[in-house]
Order: structure tokens, then C-alpha cells, then sequence
């Protein structure tokens, strides 16, 4: 699995011009799926999201988690993290997992990560999302489960 993490002050997405999720403070995530992922790569980072030491503590060091801020996770699944644009000029997205896959470990993950007592907030799967987020620092990460 891969995840673009990506520190917020706040975010929202909306489906159809409905909001399916928003958040305060927190983490927006861009959640992928490829073929040979499993629970334990869900498991793998949804422990490792929640304690990843990226929010600042008062003397301005990133030395503090999502889960010592009480921060909340919006979670958007993106089949286009998988994309291979290095031959011809259209992306492949082979290496992406089918939607059957994928929907199970990304519901999977949010679940884990609402179990670790995070509030969690998402968009709709496999729908067309306007994702907003005010980008704080800007933070931005890449996380994978196989590495």
C-alpha cells in the first residue's frame, strides 16, 4: 500500500457537490492499493500514520503525533498512486489493485485507524472527488507498506 500524507489544517471532500467527509487539524491521506497487498500492510500503516512524529511541539520540532495532537484523518482512496508513467505519454495502471481488492483493504485500514481512536472522515470509493485542504507547513509525505 502507498500513502501521500499530507499534514492539514483542515479539509474536506465532496461528492456531487456533497460533503462525504471534512476534518480540523489533522492528516489528509491519498490511500493506494496494489496486487500483493494484504491486512498486514493495512496494519503496517495505519500504526505507522497514527505515530509518525510530524506535528510541531512548542519548541517548533516536529516531535509529536497525530495521536498526541488529537488530530483527525481524512482518508480518500487513489487508484492513481499505483500509476506508471514512464513509457508513452498516458499513465498504466496495472500495477493498481482491481476496485473488489482494493475497496476491502482501504475500508480495512480506515477502520484500523478509527480502532487506534482517531476520528476518520472519508470520501466515496471509486467516485469522482473534489478533494480541499489548507496544507500546514507544507507537510507532505510518502508512506509505503513494502519497502
Amino acid at each position: 500500500m502507498r500513502v501521500v500524507l499530507q499534514r492539514s489544517k483542515e479539509a474536506k471532500v465532496t461528492v456531487d457537490g456533497n460533503v462525504t467527509g471534512q476534518i480540523h487539524k489533522g492528516l489528509v491521506l491519498l490511500v493506494g492499493v496494489t496486487h500483493d497487498d494484504t491486512e498486514k500492510d493495512a496494519e503496517y500503516l495505519a500504526d505507522k500514520i497514527v505515530n509518525l512524529r510530524i506535528f510541531e511541539d512548542e519548541n517548533e520540532k516536529m516531535n509529536l503525533s497525530l495521536l498526541d495532537v488529537g488530530g483527525e484523518i481524512l482518508s480518500v482512496s487513489q487508484f492513481t498512486l499505483y500509476g506508471d508513467c514512464a513509457n508513452g505519454r498516458r499513465p498504466s495502471f496495472i500495477n493498481a489493485a482491481r476496485p473488489e481488492q482494493a475497496v476491502k483493504l482501504y475500508d480495512v485500514f480506515n477502520k484500523l485507524v478509527r480502532e487506534k481512536g482517531v476520528k476518520v472522515e472519508t470520501g466515496i470509493f471509486g467516485a469522482m472527488m473534489d478533494v480541499q485542504l489548507v496544507n500546514d507547513g507544507p507537510v507532505t509525505l510518502i508512506v509505503e507498506s513494502k519497502k
